[in-house]
């Protein structure tokens, strides 16, 4: 069976809202929030956030948590995700098949979807790359470009992302597919760093999207439509954290591990 990490990538210097891996949400940081509902996967035989702050290591350490330090020097993700999966390996001695990256911000993270994403391994071994999509549903959120939008092919594999609203509907009068990107990826690990060495590429560059790189490079990527779109509620800017407080008093996890850290 295959090894599988989550690794969670998390720093305190977020542009668009400073500090956010440790803003409060009924009472837990976010980063806990996060870190928490990831550990109720069963699918990943382990997690761990990567970061480069002492502030955000030193509260997951205090609840029990694991925690890689990383370079500071990192603006993607995924390469922040790389740098802990080999430093983890080389620490624990353990050897990981796959790597699902978690963003920091998706504080209502259902260890469902988690599964979701590793599913289609059971049929497709050969996948490299599995990126989780939801769709939209309001006309303002598809044109959002904090939100990353999505096409694909008929098969499910990735055409293209972008931070504007494509597929254009300016000539078709019918019902536009809109899907996008909040950040939920798993990686065959060997393309996860080999990713991390090939060269950013004009598109990536252009859009500020990841996940172009792999695609300029002609790497296949899988999407999964999610069950659970309503609970992909990433945290941009401080105005987005009433919709998920909302969100969250509801909660059927929530509410089960916030008296217990």
């Amino acid at each position: 069976m295959s090894e599988i990490i989550g690794i969670i990538p998390a720093r305190m210097a977020s542009s668009r809202f400073p500090g956010k891996p440790m803003a409060d949400l009924l009472g837990v940081p976010m980063i806990g929030h996060v870190y928490i509902r990831s550990k109720l996967c069963n699918g990943l035989d382990e997690v761990y956030v990567a970061t480069c702050d002492t502030v955000i290591k030193d509260y997951i350490e205090g609840i029990g948590g694991k925690v890689i330090i990383t370079s500071d020097k990192h603006s993607r993700a995924s390469e922040r995700t790389a740098e802990a999966v080999e430093k983890i390996e080389d620490i624990t001695g353990r050897s990981f098949n796959y790597v699902v990256m978690i963003q920091g911000d998706l504080p209502l993270i259902m260890p469902e979807m988690i599964e979701e994403i590793i599913s289609p391994l059971e049929k497709e071994r050969e996948l490299k790359v599995v990126d989780m999509i939801s769709q939209i549903k309001d006309q303002k959120e598809f044109e959002n470009p904090n939100n990353v939008k999505v096409v694909m092919d008929l098969n499910d594999f990735a055409i293209y992302y972008s931070r504007q609203a494509i597929p254009s509907g300016k000539k078709y009068n019918g019902e536009v597919p809109m899907w996008r990107q909040p950040g939920l990826i798993m990686f065959q690990k060997q393309i996860l760093l080999e990713y991390v060495n090939l060269e950013p590429t004009p598109l990536e560059i252009i859009e500020s999207v990841d996940m172009n790189r792999l695609i300029e490079h002609r790497i296949k990527i899988k999407f999964v439509k999610t069950n659970y779109a309503e609970y992909f509620c990433s945290i941009d800017v401080p105005g987005d954290m009433d919709k998920v407080l909302a969100l969250m008093r509801n909660d059927k996890y929530s509410s089960k591990y916030q008296k217990e850290i």
